[in-house]
């Protein structure tokens, strides 16, 4: 089948080295433009683009994918089906119809469930204990589309967005080509969603990253978990950004936002019920490190309360 691929963070790059290794004929993969990046802001592909180009795929990277312009680059590669895996941008009418076969996204929820942009994150820190992947069939709307396949699997208590995120991209892969293979032997027909079931994954901020210690430690460590590796959870201590890498469930009780220390190894905040213990925590412009070695150099912020600002 011919295939044109849309996608750009790392969650999109083994889809399309199924497809390459499937036999499929990927014409073309279209990502978005280069953008600077890290602390020296050097202009930096997208994922999907240096593995395409590893793989000698001729890449498309339009501004914006509703230009007409736009369009008619896709129509020129004549792909039997687009295949979309966190591409960054809606698409128009025209593409949707241009293929054969449509259109059909990779999407990293159980739809209906998490529509939208970050579905992964707002799984885990809603707590969730399962998610999976949704092979859809796309439409004009945010993740409305008929459902083509569907699987599950289950959400680890320590599990972050960065670990579910890579779990579901190989599972999307495989599912994906068990998916067009179906499509292509016309044995698969889209089922419509139940809209009533509906909830959204907006995008997220960067001071979605905040704290507030007012949470349960259970509601505290689920964000830590759905915000690493970004925009990753974070608070002020005396002033300085203090980020809070990785944490688990303690017994007992504290004042909200107040930094404990449990033993000569061990840290954990105050919440609004129940401790959080501190695994991993990362000093404003210094390496992670573990509460104990937080300690050896720190000792003095035991007892001190974090600040929603600086």
């Amino acid at each position: 089948m011919k295939v044109v691929y849309m996608g750009t963070p790392l969650f999109a790059v083994p889809p399309l080295q199924s497809l390459i290794t499937a036999g499929h004929e990927v014409v073309g993969v279209v990502t978005r433009i280069d953008k600077p990046a890290g602390r020296g802001k050097v202009l930096t592909p997208p994922a999907v683009k240096v593995a395409a180009m590893r793989s000698e795929v001729p890449v498309f990277q339009p501004k914006r994918i509703r230009e007409p312009e736009s369009v008619a680059a896709i129509r020129a590669m004549g792909p039997d089906v687009i295949v979309v895996a966190a591409y960054g941008q809606i698409l128009p009418r025209e593409v949707l119809t241009l293929p054969k076969y449509g259109c059909i996204n990779i999407h990293a929820s159980l739809l209906p469930a998490y529509r939208g942009a970050a579905p992964i994150n707002w799984a885990i820190i809603n707590g969730e204990t399962r998610t999976g992947v949704t092979i859809m069939q796309m439409d004009e709307g945010m993740d409305t589309g008929g459902i083509l396949a569907q699987e599950s699997m289950p959400i680890g208590p320590h599990d972050t967005a960065g670990d579910l995120r890579s779990k579901l991209s190989e599972l999307g892969s495989r599912l994906l080509i068990d998916t067009l293979s179906r499509i292509e032997s016309g044995g698969l027909t889209a089922v419509p969603q139940d809209n009533s079931k509906a909830s959204t994954a907006p995008l997220l901020k960067k001071d979605d990253g905040l704290i507030d210690w007012t949470m349960s430690a259970r509601e505290i460590h689920n964000r830590v978990r759905g915000l690493s590796p970004w925009p990753g959870a974070h608070g002020y201590l005396e002033g300085k950004l203090l980020k809070v890498l990785a944490t688990d469930i303690a017994e007992g009780s504290g004042a909200p936002g107040t930094l404990y220390e449990q033993d000569r190894d061990s840290l954990a905040m105050g919440t609004g019920s129940g401790l959080l213990r501190i695994v991993t925590i990362q000093p404003e412009g210094k390496k992670p490190m573990s509460a104990a070695e937080f300690l050896r150099g720190h000792r003095e912020a035991v007892g001190k309360k974090f600040s929603k600002s600086p």
